[in-house]
């Protein structure tokens, strides 16, 4: 059109629209669910897609995703008893998402995203990931008969790609997407907006109600499996942490089906030291999700996502945060294939090595589910891992992970299963530091300004009360 207005694409500019182009770009305006101040009702977000979670596992079945099998891991909870004191060692079960359409549980997000960017009449749909949502995203555009662009940090500033992240690009392309690659920074962001903004394109962001909501049906069929094989609720279920909706949903999804008891626990792998906005760290990690330098920023500022208000919200619900190291991850990998014939992916390994040690704190009765396994595949086995660490000048080898593991440094694989160990994380400076962050962005950090709701809603952020809140804010 002649008389078309010609918007800027300087990056100050393209991000000063963020808003704008969010809602255009999801049909969905976040000012709808705000208080004016540091609460807002997230509730009221998660009900906006209109779709019950019958509705969603409707949706999910129509397009190869969901009723995953549920695998007890006999060899591997047998292995873990032999280091647990007598009467220790809880059963080990997984929950195999590699079984999905696109080959993880990312396909449980994407096919509700994808549906409903169908059903609003989008044309596409556009997501900004490195990982496995990517792969989901194109599929489930390619079974839905939409186009697909994904947005990948993929390389540092020579050219050098991650195996992992060079893997689940070629994944992306196979189902037809193109995959539109860049360097570690700030432009990830800027792109996407700029992308989202010239396409007219659905945001399938990881983070939106409706990515959220497709997991919900994950944690209902772990409880139900569970009630159906076993005869009761698991005791635990471990998640592996990265953005957080693993943990929110497969939480919010057992609260439906009323395993109110069961224990949820967030694992990451320990990258403490390594930064994720470094070009010169961005190919020192041995993985390239599932860890701390994901896994702590999102829990204590969940809404420094790609959407203004972020669905996945895992402080709301972990009653525990447990670390791994590197060498574990690597190894529980090695031993789910040699001991159990199941070769899977890295990223649902975590929550495995993490499940292996816990195991021995529980009795034996007692059921603990990995919520997760993922494909693997070219660059997400554990050689080519391994193989592109050394290239980079990272020492591998076998020792006390615990002791010896300096991530950027070195991956310690552990001698023996007994060096498999978890770390607990400080859950209530998280708890605290999010409340803080929360006050800042959203009050200006004047205490004065928060009402008897903002309280409540930082209690229920953080899964604390409101003496807790006003403790941490010294009120």
């Amino acid at each position: 059109m002649a008389n078309e207005k010609v918007l800027p694409k300087d990056y100050d500019s393209v991000m000063g629209r963020s808003n704008e182009i969010m809602k255009t770009a999801l049909g969905l305006d976040y000012n709808d669910f705000e208080s004016g101040s540091v609460a807002f009702d997230y509730e009221a977000l998660m009900k906006s897609t209109g779709y019950t979670l019958e509705e969603v596992s409707k949706i999910q079945s129509r397009t190869a995703v969901g009723n995953t099998p549920l695998i007890e891991l006999r060899n591997l909870s047998a292995l873990s008893r032999k280091y647990a004191k007598p009467g220790y060692g809880a059963r080990i079960f997984a929950k195999d998402e590699a079984a999905n359409a696109s080959g993880s549980f990312k396909a449980r997000r994407a096919a509700c995203a994808v549906a409903h960017a169908k059903k609003l009449g989008y044309k596409g749909v556009i997501a900004a990931t490195s990982g496995n949502y990517g792969a989901a995203v194109a599929s489930q555009a390619a079974m839905q008969g939409l186009k697909c662009i994904i947005v990948q940090e993929c390389y540092d500033s020579k050219g050098i790609g991650q195996p992992e992240i060079v893997e689940k690009a070629r994944k992306c392309e196979a189902y037809g997407a193109e995959v539109i690659q860049l360097t570690v920074g700030p432009e990830l962001f800027y792109t996407f907006l700029s992308v989202l903004e010239d396409t007219g394109y659905f945001n399938a962001s990881l983070y939106s109600p409706f990515g959220i909501a497709g997991v919900e049906t994950l944690g209902y069929e772990i409880a139900m499996q569970c009630r159906e094989v076993i005869g009761k609720d698991p005791e635990v279920v471990v998640c592996t942490n990265a953005g957080g909706g693993m943990m929110t949903g497969t939480a919010r999804g057992l609260i439906k089906a009323g395993a109110v008891d069961t224990k949820l626990i967030a694992a990451s792998i320990d990258l403490t030291g390594l930064s994720m906005s470094s070009d010169t760290q961005f190919n020192k990690k041995s993985c390239t999700t599932g860890h701390t330098g994901f896994g702590v920023p999102y829990a204590t500022d969940p809404d420094h996502s790609d959407v203004p208000r972020s669905a996945a919200r895992p402080l709301r619900y972990m009653d525990r945060y447990v670390t791994v190291k590197q060498g574990d991850v690597m190894y529980m990998t090695e031993a789910l294939a040699n001991l159990e014939g199941i070769e899977r992916g890295p990223a649902g390994n975590t929550a495995l090595a993490a499940a292996f040690a816990l195991a021995q704190e529980l009795p034996e009765d007692a059921v603990i589910v990995i919520s997760e396994t993922e494909y693997t595949g070219a660059g997400k086995h554990v050689q080519p891992q391994l193989d592109f660490a050394r290239d980079n000048g990272i020492d591998v080898r076998f020792g006390d992970p615990d002791a010896e593991d300096k991530p950027g440094v070195n991956v310690i694989l552990p001698k023996d299963p007994s060096y498999i160990r978890v770390q607990d994380a400080d859950l209530d400076h998280f708890r605290q530091s999010l409340i803080k962050k929360s006050v800042e962005k959203h009050a200006g950090g004047d205490t004065t300004k928060l009402t008897a709701e903002d309280l409540e809603f930082l209690a229920v952020e953080t899964k604390t009360n409101v003496d807790f809140v006003k403790a941490t804010l010294g009120l």
